[in-house]
């Protein structure tokens, strides 16, 4: 059923004609609509149900029950589908159009309720019972008519869909019924709404409903203006915002005038001061034209605008002025490092040349060292002892090509690489950048960043290296960089041929015990507000905290023990002023060495000591660990057996290739040796090396497990008091190794008097200190027998 219009009937249904009405009507159920008295209007009927029940009406008198369907998408109401307040209609005409529809036209005549609906085979029925109630009269309808009137003439006048010639009909209209039922037929709302007035049967109720339904329409038509305003207004302020700045653009043009604005004229004057190479400036200033002539809602508007930012924001000429007095270079070096006599050497170096040529590229450090060994705060105090900014560039983790290049510019939130931003924010083209962690760079689908660095850290090439953003040359060769890494063979191979690589070994107990006296004792002394009170670590205390707390080539561990010992005394202090309700004052507190153990618990690592007495298989060897030297015991046992050899301690692949090296030699030269030439049939013989948690790898114990299986096979007692190191050859000769101040350093620490080293070896003791050297007697070997005569 479709709506094509309302039209108010003419004639007022007298009393009279009611009583003609029948009590049983046929229903015509109405999709979407809701017909109510007093108003003509077409019906277009497909469904052969209601077709029946109009031909039905037609035969009993012309009228017809018109109610509003709950569901309009049921195509066979039932009687419970159906509302039970409706309109009784007469059928005014009928006509068939050539689709095959019906259409009905109907005049609404009285307000009715179905008592009771059925449903026929053909169509559905009702009793119904006229709403036959007195029309009331009196002030409050009056009052209610004229209230309801003016709400209805609001509505028409905000509402879209309803015409205004709707309302010089409905001033014709004098009785109040008659009004209430034009006005609710012309609210365009939901038929649940709608329905609502034809439930209600008293007038004065049925006004009071209407005027509710039209106040909510009214304040949603009301807010839905409003709405429609702002979104105009916006769109109109926007399109006259354009036209102007078109015009003002226009006239710009004519003038032959450039800065469409002070803004953009502050901008040139900085670009002009920025001094950029001829390349940067004439792409800056390409960009700045463009962006006169873009508008500034444009969002690319924003994009040129940031870009001529940093173009500006990087330096291009300013630099810091070099500090080259060497004694003063190596005055403050001295005071922020103890040892590292290595990179200083070579800091000082630079300065000199620098001296001699006042331009020099190419100075790229790698500092390559254990953690804790002060890699990054040398490259600060180099940063300082030149006078030159410090920028510091943290690569652990990263794995994007663009953190050091950059993005491209058509990229939403782009912006330059990790080199460019640390550029801006030293300010200088000549600071000092420290790559921290070059070696845990990784690299994934995004790009490989460590080839990135490839163009960074190249003396030929930085001198135009190319960030994806600024798409401009930028030249790094007046930079200082010096890169950090843990572990050499972690950097990829070409990184490591562009870099001069200054390797930082561990720190010799030694070097220890003077860092923690100048440095940091003092540091924790003040951090723990302990200055003013005496507080004094003896040499021998600051010794236990090395060895049995610490094991590490740096000095964080003993940092955190020596800060861990000032909080102990910081306590002790505080306890110490409450006595006898006094303060008590004390002159000085001395930590000893006998308090080292009730401040920090008990030891952490044991000293080893060497053997105490001569044993037969038992050979002391001396290995290197990436926290110092140490010493190493072998044993070497022989049974009854398969012939075979057991080796056990954590050993990797070299030191077992080593160990089968050292037999092969023995029992190929027995006789020699003074080892029975049968030695090994029927035995079995076992080689370990404690401890056995630790993992142990390389070919430097050679000679002393060779030693160690000749003691065995022998019967002949190792001396105590001797270690060795070396790597063997099938032939018995030793061949050198490295790591040799450690291990002599780990001879001296465990009371051994005698060291073999191998011959090729004495060239590097000219730079071992005599510290370490002191007490020992070192004895260059070069072939196994040779050695043989100092161990038995």
């Amino acid at each position: 059923m479709a709506e094509e219009s309302v039209k108010l009937s003419d004639n007022p249904t007298p009393v009279e004609t009611l009583d003609n009405i029948p009590t049983t009507l046929t229903i015509l159920p109405l999709r979407d609509v809701v017909i109510y008295p007093y108003m003509i209007f077409p019906v277009l009927v497909g469904r052969e149900s209601s077709l029946r029940a109009a031909n039905e009406a037609l035969e009993r008198g012309k009228y017809i029950f018109l109610l509003a369907q709950k569901n309009p998408s049921i195509d066979e109401p039932t009687p419970e589908d159906v509302y039970h307040d409706g309109t009784v209609a007469r059928i005014v005409q009928m006509l068939k159009l050539p689709n095959g529809l019906m259409k009905i036209l109907v005049d609404g005549v009285v307000q009715a309720r179905a008592k009771k609906v059925t449903a026929t085979q053909h169509y559905l029925e009702a009793e119904i019972e006229l709403n036959k109630s007195e029309q009331p009269t009196g002030k409050e309808i009056d009052a209610l008519v004229r209230h309801t009137s003016t709400l209805f003439s609001e509505y028409v006048r905000h509402s879209r869909n309803v015409p205004p010639e709707a309302l010089m009909a409905f001033d014709a209209i004098k009785e109040p019924q008659r009004r209430l039922f034009y006005m609710a037929s012309n609210i365009v709302q939901s038929v649940e709404v709608k329905q609502r007035i034809l439930q209600i049967q008293a007038l004065r109720d049925q006004l009071y409903e209407l005027s509710k339904i039209l106040s909510t329409e009214i304040d949603i038509l009301k807010i839905e203006r409003d709405i429609d305003t702002k979104v105009q207004d916006n769109i109109q302020k926007s399109q006259r915002k354009f036209f102007i700045q078109e015009q003002i653009r226009i006239l710009q043009d004519e003038l032959g005038e450039d800065e469409a604005s002070p803004e953009l004229a502050k901008l040139k004057d900085e670009l002009v001061k920025a001094k950029m190479p001829q390349e940067a400036h004439d792409k800056a200033m390409e960009e700045f034209n463009k962006l006169k002539k873009t508008p500034a809602m444009s969002p690319e508007f924003t994009v040129t605008r940031n870009y001529l930012d940093w173009l500006i924001g990087v330096p291009w000429q300013k630099r810091t002025k070099d500090d080259l007095d060497v004694k003063h270079v190596q005055q403050i070096l001295d005071e922020d490092h103890f040892g590292l006599e290595k990179p200083k050497e070579r800091i000082l170096e630079h300065i000199a040349v620098l001296n001699l040529v006042k331009e020099m590229k190419g100075q790229i450090l790698c500092f390559v060292g254990p953690p804790g060994v002060g890699k990054t705060s040398l490259g600060k105090s180099i940063a300082r002892a030149l006078g030159r900014k410090f920028v510091r560039i943290s690569l652990g983790g990263v794995r994007d090509e663009a953190e050091i290049r950059g993005h491209r510019r058509t990229y939403i939130g782009s912006m330059p690489g990790k080199i460019i931003q640390s550029m801006k924010r030293a300010g200088v083209v000549n600071p000092v950048m420290l790559l921290d962690e070059v070696d845990k760079m990784s690299m994934d689908f995004r790009g490989d960043p460590s080839a990135a660095m490839l163009e960074v850290l190249d003396p030929e090439q930085n001198a135009t290296f190319n960030d994806h953003y600024l798409d401009v040359d930028y030249d790094l060769s007046k930079v200082l960089f010096i890169t950090t890494a843990n572990v050499r063979y972690n950097i990829p191979l070409p990184l490591q041929d562009r870099m001069e690589i200054i390797e930082l070994p561990g720190y010799l107990d030694h070097d220890k015990k003077e860092i923690a006296k100048r440095h940091i004792i003092l540091k924790q002394i003040k951090e723990h507000g302990l200055a003013e009170k005496n507080v004094e670590i003896t040499d021998a205390a600051i010794e236990k905290i090395i060895n049995e707390y610490t094991r590490e080539a740096g000095v964080r561990n003993l940092e955190r023990e020596i800060a861990s010992v000032c909080r102990k005394v910081a306590k002790d202090i505080v306890l110490a002023k409450r006595g006898n309700g006094h303060t008590k004052k004390q002159k000085s507190f001395v930590v000893q060495e006998k308090e080292i153990e009730r401040y920090l618990g008990v030891p952490k690592f044991r000293k080893k000591a060497a053997e105490r007495e001569r044993r037969v298989g038992s050979v002391t060897g001396l290995a290197w660990t990436s926290v110092g030297g140490d010493i190493l015991n072998v044993d070497v046992t022989m049974m009854r057996g398969s012939e075979k050899l057991t080796l056990t301690g954590q050993l990797g692949d070299v030191m077992k290739e080593s160990a089968q090296a050292a037999l092969s030699y023995i029992r190929s030269n027995a006789k020699k040796l003074g080892v029975p030439l049968d030695f090994f049939k029927g035995k079995e013989i076992h080689i370990h090396l404690p401890e056995g948690a630790i993992p142990k790898d390389g070919p430097s114990a050679g000679v002393t497990m060779a030693l160690a299986m000749v003691s065995a096979a022998s019967g002949k007692k190792a001396r105590n008091d001797v270690a060795m190191t070396g790597e063997i050859t099938l032939r018995g000769n030793v061949l050198p190794i490295g790591g040799l101040n450690e291990k002599l350093l780990a001879a001296q620490r465990s009371g051994i008097k005698v060291v073999l080293i191998p011959k090729e070896n004495v060239k590097d003791l000219a730079e071992i200190p005599d510290r370490v050297k002191k007490g020992l007697k070192i004895v260059p070997v070069q072939t196994i027998e040779e050695a043989m005569k100092h161990v038995f």
